[in-house]
């Protein structure tokens, strides 16, 4: 079955969960802080031991090799990671179309890491998620430290990659209004549910 299917998903305390995301679409997910939405992505990606079938386009996350499941079904977190000293050194390429559209200069590349705020972090982990050109995205609040604008361009890039790529997109938001702009569908996590919305 074509898109990311999540069938009988349990991490920890929550679950199971069944949920598919057909290719090209976008399912947002929302709830109380607290109730496992990031742990939930978290397994989604394999990055924590679970239990049930998550499978993309037919490719099971269990038969595949953790790093490449990682680089195809890839997780953009709430807060970014940096582990050298410059901004460049993260990247092994970059798409200067999509460093544009996101409102930063190729000058970034030069930058040390430091010198960033919160919002050049975010946009920056997103366009290196991006040069993965991974088959799926796990969204864990991609606009939360963005003000309105930044906010608009990353929905539109985000909204253009999952076209262009036919990409399913799991993405958490606790904007109501970002939610009506993006969903084709939403459901909430509450009391170890997922309730559609």
């Amino acid at each position: 079955m074509r898109g990311l299917n999540i069938a009988g998903l349990e991490v920890r305390h929550i679950g199971p969960f069944d949920l598919a995301i057909a290719p090209g679409e976008c399912v947002v997910l929302t709830g109380p802080s607290g109730t496992g939405k990031s742990l939930l992505l978290r397994s989604v990606a394999d990055l924590v031991p679970h239990r049930g079938q998550v499978c993309l386009n037919g490719r099971n996350c269990d038969q595949t090799p953790p790093p490449d499941w990682r680089k195809t079904v890839a997780l953009l977190p709430s807060e970014s990671r940096w582990w050298h000293d410059r901004v460049g050194e993260h990247f092994h390429g970059y798409d200067r179309g999509q460093l544009t559209r996101l409102g930063l200069d190729p000058s970034v590349m030069d930058w040390e890491v430091r010198r960033l705020s919160s919002g050049e972090k975010q946009r920056l982990a997103l366009l290196r998620l991006l040069s993965n050109q991974p088959a799926a995205l796990l969204l864990d609040e991609p606009t939360a430290n963005l003000d309105r604008e930044n906010t608009r361009k990353v929905e539109s890039l985000l909204m253009d990659y999952k076209t262009a790529r036919n990409a399913p997109l799991l993405w958490v938001s606790h904007d109501a209004e970002q939610s009506d702009r993006i969903a084709d569908r939403r459901f909430l996590l509450h009391e170890n549910r997922l309730t559609p919305i």
